[in-house]
């Protein structure tokens, strides 16, 4: 059977940074699968996860717990045609646990699956932002949670720390809390089994019907376009992103100087420099970049807003950066 692990956490908690924790510690007998849903459309985890020694599948420009569109089962289901020996599951940082945790546990896969616990991050200082406090998938992520990742903690004020303290002491009953830095986990916390499944309420937000623009893929340029945008909307937040061709190239202090100066609550993206790669992760004022030698198969970034910006205007500063 294949082991299987829920990986939540609200925008900005750290899931892509932990996974790739978590596949750098693979062993190496063993054949891992990844499931990443993201809000946008332009699927910037698959970039950020590409290479690390995992069979990877993206949903891109929705919400994976909304089952009734079939892109979760059938990314679900093509995965498991490999058998891996354990997969593991990121829904997007908007996306509620309860339709997603009956799935796996439904009787069509007690024969290929073995549900072990949810791990869920969550960031101490998340806890002083109200919106993301009176989010219903940030509360229900928690809800749902066998073990809670404290993240981040290399960057909690005495104040963070009050807060989670204060929460802990209403909120987190017996369940196993662990505070770390970069997603630094045991890889034997991944076989804790499932707690008692809990009751939780169904979601208020709703989703469109229909399967997302890009259906179960991940977009792709069309020749000849060098370049194409991608917009979604949904439970009060806008995504936009970008994608350019392989050829595309960037100035890398341009381009950092635009994600810095770029409003967002969340910004990620795989761009091609003149050094290789650079790898952007943005959550609020906290900055990590990564250049690595080899070119992107193309570049991707997105920017997640809970307000509606003028996205005319960021674009033309983003081309502006470009070297070719």
């Amino acid at each position: 059977m294949t082991r299987v692990n829920l990986i939540t956490g609200f925008l900005g908690s750290g899931k892509t940074t932990l996974l790739c924790h978590l596949l750098a510690a693979k062993p190496a007998n063993e054949q891992w699968a990844v499931l990443v849903n993201e809000f946008g459309e332009i699927g910037v985890d698959g970039a950020l996860l590409a290479d690390r020694g995992a069979i990877l599948k993206e949903i891109p420009g929705g919400c994976m717990c909304c089952v009734n569109g079939l892109p979760m089962q059938i990314g679900l289901n093509r995965l498991l045609q490999n058998k891996p020996d354990r997969l593991l599951i990121e829904p997007t940082g908007l996306g509620h646990p309860r339709q997603l945790l009956q799935l796996l546990s439904s009787p069509t896969y007690h024969a290929w699956l073995q549900l072990n616990a949810t791990l869920t991050l969550l960031d101490a200082r998340q806890l002083a932002d109200p919106r993301v406090v009176a989010n219903e998938n940030f509360r229900d992520q928690l809800a749902a949670a066998d073990i809670i990742i404290g993240n981040k903690q290399d960057r909690w004020q005495p104040e963070d720390h009050q807060r989670l303290a204060d929460w802990q002491r209403d909120a987190l009953d017996q369940r196993p809390f662990i505070a770390t830095e970069f997603g630094q986990i045991p890889l034997a916390l991944l076989d804790t089994p499932r707690g008692q499944p809990r009751e939780l309420p169904v979601p208020q937000h709703h989703h469109p019907a229909a399967v997302p623009t890009s259906g179960v893929a991940v977009m792709r340029l069309d020749h000849p376009a060098r370049w194409r945008r991608a917009l979604n909307q949904g439970q009060d937040y806008s995504a936009c992103g970008w994608l350019f061709d392989a050829e595309t190239q960037f100035d890398r202090v341009a381009l950092l100087e635009w994600v810095r100066q770029a409003p967002g609550d969340r910004i990620k993206g795989v761009m091609h420099i003149e050094a290789g790669s650079l790898t952007i992760n943005r959550q609020g004022d906290d900055l990590q970049i990564e250049t690595r030698s080899q070119p992107p198969a193309d570049s991707r970034i997105e920017i997640i807003d809970s307000q509606q910006a003028d996205w005319n205007r960021l674009q033309s500063a983003l081309l502006k950066c470009r070297l070719r």
